[in-house]
Formats: structure tokens, sequence, C-alpha cells
């Protein structure tokens, strides 16, 4: 690792360092507080080894970590946990009587007539599933005391059994957490070392179902994650670095490391969500309301959006996809997922049908290109069996690609097995990839009554801009935005991230009805403890920001949405205009409303925003309407489907100034990403140096 000078050392302390950990690759962006530039690494994932592939980022980019004062990391690991069942050994400590509670669920059943429908499978199995003899009333008072000397046998008994994590959930306890508290502490005693996870702690709403899996889940990463986490501040600590190390968490906000060791399950979305506050900083640069935020690396697409200015979260959602999916009750960034990435693995199924992903070849052996043992071609192989990648130029050219293993990979295991010759099958699996990947952008907009065609996408990651505007026309989006740095934006984004708690409580009550007293102690409670959360931090932030919700349904219905409510709302005690907000949003939600009919306040919710120093605008330097000819780097052959084969060239971004326009087919080049611009659309560079796209009507 290159060391800097003595001189050096007097600015200790002035970078900003933000690692995000993919599927395929690790990335780096750093932000010198003291000269204003911006740095960025890029490294092949080390699975299994995660802190070598940091560290390797840090080294390309020529960093000492001593000269950081802030480390802020977003990963996999936890989701990957959940998602491959190779969490810890788990218990669960359950109210007597409510043992299977958490394997009957909600009895989903999202197509009645699939006889091979399967249900959630639980992460505890039932062996492991023990009463506590306790239970409090729904207005959290004692009905029957907790028995603890039953509880110290059962944590003899977990221990003797090898029990790696316990999750603990008694019924109401997000009313009163006595004796969730008291069965902690207990466990402690008794089982030191083992991860102890009680429900209250991270859910503090109704629902047993969804806080006993919250809580599960939580328990079940907890080992892995936080063992993790340790490695890597050690790690940091050997290495020199002197600063505070901070977790992005699913919202898109910071937490402590030592909090996110406790609440594992909060960074289960933590490289998306960093992602989509990239894409927030983009629209408030550019004075941009609307936009999606597309993400597409080498394992997964994501897709998040940005309403009036501001992400849209959710209180919980489904992980592992809707049939088999386990709830997490926790806030989060409203990003669905879906399995299609750079190294998507096509493959030949039952009636030689083809098919693509979820499974991908990841870092190792990574797709047939990369020359790493990888056999079967993948979505990176067929665009650069396309033209659309170059086998000397990837990566800077860093990464040379094989393209003859490609074209005899392609050709025996899809090719010739469908009848085609390689430029088509290599064809058909990007138009595959594509419709897949418009789903995780429709399941963001139109499921939630937006009009996707409306917004403009913003689209990054390593693969994202590849197939950027094929994507678009998928769903008859009309602007797409390539972001500066593209192939690190989600770490980029995490430069943007602010401190960040947020706290939930269930109330309730009918609007028409209720004490704005009461709301107003409940809201100034929960701030306070915010407030409180910010000045332990040790971080200095530049303000604070409170932001207030509530989560609210028309009476007689069962599940609610979360309206956003202004401050100015309770000051006025103006419950008509709180009434107008929920009616309006759930009338875009579902298409109708009820504005005569009474509502309900189930739960208040509050964030509170430590607010960071940001990164400066990127700017780009002006140009003329046409690019300099020396921002072209070659012309080539690439293959469109509305016109075949085409000579197309090839610009090289850093050469592009502002104002510069171009007319596809052409390919913009940059480090860790290539933008392709398809016939018929047409390309302007703006004052930000991002890639403004207008789509045009031909399919290719």
């Amino acid at each position: 690792m290159a060391k800097t000078s003595n001189v050096a050392r007097a600015t200790e302390g002035r970078l900003r360092i933000a690692v995000d950990i993919g599927g395929t690759f690790t990335d780096m962006a750093a932000f010198d507080e003291v000269t204003g530039k911006l740095l960025f690494g890029k490294a092949l994932s080390t699975h299994g080894e995660l802190v070598k592939g940091i560290q390797a980022t840090i080294d390309s980019a020529n960093l000492d970590w001593r000269d950081g004062h802030l480390f802020l990391h977003g990963s996999t690991i936890a989701i990957n946990t959940l998602l491959e069942r190779n969490g810890a050994n788990t218990a669960l400590l359950i109210t007597e009587g409510f043992r299977d509670i958490y394997e009957i669920g909600r009895v989903n059943r999202p197509d009645a007539y699939n006889l091979f429908f399967n249900k959630h499978q639980p992460l505890v199995r039932r062996s492991l599933r023990y009463e506590v003899a306790e239970r409090l009333r729904a207005d959290g008072s004692t009905h029957k005391p907790l028995d603890e000397a039953a509880v110290r046998e059962l944590a003899r008994e977990l221990r003797g059994n090898n029990v790696e994590a316990v999750a603990v959930l008694l019924l109401h306890s997000y009313r009163n957490p006595a004796h969730e508290q008291r069965v902690k502490a207990i466990l402690q005693e008794e089982m030191p070392g083992a991860f102890i996870c009680a429900s209250h702690e991270l859910s503090q709403e109704y629902r047993e179902f969804e806080r006993v899996s919250t809580a599960v889940a939580n328990a079940y990463v907890g080992p892995r994650v936080s063992a993790y986490l340790g490695e890597l501040e050690a790690h940091l600590s050997g290495k020199g670095f002197n600063g505070d190390f901070y977790i992005v968490q699913s919202t898109g906000g910071l937490f402590p490391v030592e909090h996110a060791k406790v609440g594992c399950v909060r960074m289960l979305e933590s490289g998306p969500a960093a992602g989509v506050i990239g894409a927030q900083a983009i629209c408030a640069q550019l004075g941009m309301g609307d936009a999606i935020a597309f993400d597409m690396g080498g394992t997964t697409a994501k897709a998040g959006v940005i309403s009036k200015g501001r992400p849209l979260t959710t209180g919980s959602a489904l992980i592992g996809g809707y049939e088999r999916a386990l709830p997490i009750q926790i806030p989060m960034m409203d990003i669905h997922e879906v399995g299609t990435g750079g190294g998507s693995i096509a493959r030949m199924e039952t009636g030689n049908a083809l098919r693509v992903g979820p499974q991908s070849a990841g870092s190792m052996p990574g797709p047939v290109a990369y020359g790493r043992g990888g056999k079967e071609p993948t979505v990176t192989d067929a665009n650069l069996l396309l033209g659309r990648l170059d086998k000397d130029h990837f990566l800077g050219g860093e990464l040379k690609l094989d393209l003859d293993a490609c074209q005899r990979q392609m050709a025996e295991r899809i090719a010739g097995p469908l009848g085609l010759d390689a430029t088509e099958a290599a064809d058909g699996i990007l138009r595959i990839a594509v419709t897949q990947m418009s789903h995780a952008v429709k399941a963001v907009t139109t499921e939630r009554g937006l009009d996707a065609g409306s917004f403009t996408m913003v689209v990054y990651g390593g693969a994202g801009p590849l197939h950027a505007s094929a994507i678009a026309r998928e769903i008859g989006i009309r602007r797409v935005l390539i972001p500066y740095a593209p192939g690190y934006f989600s770490a980029y984004g995490m430069l943007f991230s602010d401190l960040r708690y947020d706290y939930v409580r269930s109330v309730f009550r009918k609007l028409n009805e209720v004490s704005f007293d009461e709301i107003e102690a409940a809201y100034q409670s929960m701030e306070d403890e915010g407030r409180a959360a910010l000045a332990q931090s040790g971080v200095k932030a530049d303000g604070i920001v409170i932001e207030r919700a509530a989560d609210m349904r028309y009476v007689g219905q069962e599940h609610a949405v979360t309206v956003d409510l202004p401050m100015a709302f309770f000051a006025d005690r103006d419950r008509a205009s709180i009434k107008q907000q929920f009616d309006e949003l759930h009338k875009v939600r579902y298409g109708t409303s009820a504005p005569k009919e009474p509502a309900d306040l189930v739960s208040l919710r509050v964030t509170v925003l430590g607010t960071m120093k940001k990164p400066p605008k990127h700017s780009v330097e002006k140009g003329e309407t046409t690019p300099d000819p020396l921002a072209v780097r070659a012309v080539k052959s690439v293959y469109f489907r509305a016109t075949g084969w085409a000579e197309t060239p090839v610009f090289i971004r850093d050469r592009l100034l502002t104002g510069n326009e171009i007319v596809g087919p052409a390919l913009i080049e940059e480090h860790a990403s290539t933008t392709v611009v398809q016939p018929g659309d047409s390309l302007r560079v703006d004052e930000l140096g991002n890639l403004q796209i207008a789509i045009g009507s031909d399919r290719a």
C-alpha cells in the first residue's frame, strides 16, 4: 500500500471514505474535504475475505487509511446471509401458546391456483422454538407474570444445544418491553457470547408475525455480521485509521458501527439505498423533483423512486420474493430488486427455453470473458459479443476480456441448441434481461400508482448504462440520465448520506377524536430520543432535521399507508389537512379515495437527521455542440436490433464537455462503465457532466 509523506500527514483526517461491497465488484469513493477532490477505486469482490477486497479498492486509488476521518460502509453480507440461509444456529423464545405464529405467518397465497406453491420457510426450526410463561395485555398491563426461573432453565438447555443466537418475541412488547428486557438480561447472564435480540429493540409496532420475523432475521445474521464488522474494525485500526466508522442503513442514513453490530438487519439494503441517496443528490443539483433510480451491477438490478425531491420509503419489506418471503418490519428505502446483472448466467432449461439469471457468475469465476474459469455465458459476455464492450478497454484496460472464449461457449451452450448464430443468441439474452429488469422499475412506479413515463430514469452501476436505453424503451420512459462516475455510484451516494435515526410508535386513534396534545407528546418523545442519539454519535453534524409521518387507513381497513406530514399541520392543529394529505396519497396508491370517510392513525413515525457536509457539485468545462475529434477513441462495429451491425463511434467520457451533443448510435466509455446510445437516441452533456439522453422511438 502506498504511504504518504510526513508533509501529507499534516492534513491527517481530511478524507471521507465510502466503500460498497457488491456481488461482483467492491467500489470505493473518497471525498477530500481539504481540496474538494473526489477519488475512486474498484476491485473484484473477495467473497469469504471481504476485508481483502476493501483494501484492494484503497490500494487501487493509492490512498492511506491514516488520512481518513470518516469511513462509511455498505455491504451485502446481511442480505446474502438471509438469502443463502447460512446464518447462525438460532433459537426463538415466544409467549406461551404462540409457538407457531412464525411458521403460520399471514397465509399469503399470491396465486390461488398454483399447485406448486410453497410458503415461506422459517429461519428457526420448530425444535428450537420455545414458549415462555408470561402474558401482557394489549394495553401493556400484566396478565401473567414472567416465570424467570423457567427462562433460566431454557437458557441452560439452549447452551447445551450449541445455540449461537436467540430471538425473543413476547406479545405486546411494543407497548411494554419490561418482560422482553428481563428475558434478554437472563439470557445474557446464562449464555455469555451468544447473540441475543429482543423484538422491541428493532420494532415498536404491532403485528406479532412481522415483529417475530424481524427479530429472528436479526438474530440469524447477527453473529456473522457482527464478526465481520469487528474484523473490519481491527483491520482499519491496524492500518492507522483513527476516525469514525459508520454503516449505511437500509434507509440510506448512517449509524455507528456499534449500533450496526446489534441491529444488523438495518443494513440489509445498505448499498442500494445509498445509490438512491446519490440519485436524490443529482435531482437536487438539477432542480429535478421526480426520478427513478436504477442500479444494475454484476449480480442484481434495483430500482427506487424519488418523488417531489424525496426518496420513497416503506415501514416494512418482504425479503426473498413475495411467495416465500420473510417480512422485515423496519424503515427502509422502497426498493425492488430482480436477480439480473452483468454476471447473470444464461442457460437452456426444459423444453429448450432460454433463461437468464437469477444465478450469477459473481466475481469467481465471473463471466466467461474474465478468463477466471467461467464456462456459462452471461449478460456481460453477450455485450462483449455484440461489440458493446471492448476486450482491450474493460476497466480502463486493467482487465483483458477473452472474446474467443465467449464465442465458443455461446455457440456451444446457447446458440447451437437454439439453432441460432452467436449474435442472435447474445441479442436474445439481452432482450430477456431487459424485460426482467423492467419489472423492477414497474414495481416501484406502475404498481405504486405512478406513471413511469413521466419520470427521468437515473441509471448507474457498472452494467446499468449499457442497458439504460433498452430498459427505457421497454417501459415508455423518454428521458435517461447517466451521472458522473456511474460505476462507483452507490459508494459515491454514501458521501451524501446523513446520520439518521428512525422511530415509530403504534397508537390506534381515530383522527377526528385524537388529542393533539397526545400526538405531540408521542412525537416529542421520539424526537428527543433521536436528538440524544445524535449527541452520542460523536460526529459533528451541520444541523438537525426532523421529519414526521403517520401510518393511516380508513376506519374498517386492515392495512395502512405512510403519509408524510409537515410540522405546520401540528402547529395549527389542522386535522383537515392531515386527512386531505392521506386522501390524496390513497388516491395515487390505489386509484380511489374516500374524503367523506373517517380515518385512523395507526402509527406515528419520526426521522431525525444529522445533516453532514456534502461533496461539491462536479462541474465540466463548457464546450461546443460538436465534441472535439480527440474525444473519439475509435469507430467499431456494434450490433443493434434495429440496424444490425453498424459502424459506431466510441467516445471517451472524460473528454466530453458541457454542451456536447451526440446522436446515436454511439458508445461512451469510462473507467468502470460504458453507455450505449442507441440509434434514434440523442445525448447532451449538461453542466455537471451528466449524460442526458432523449430516448428515440426505434427499438434497438
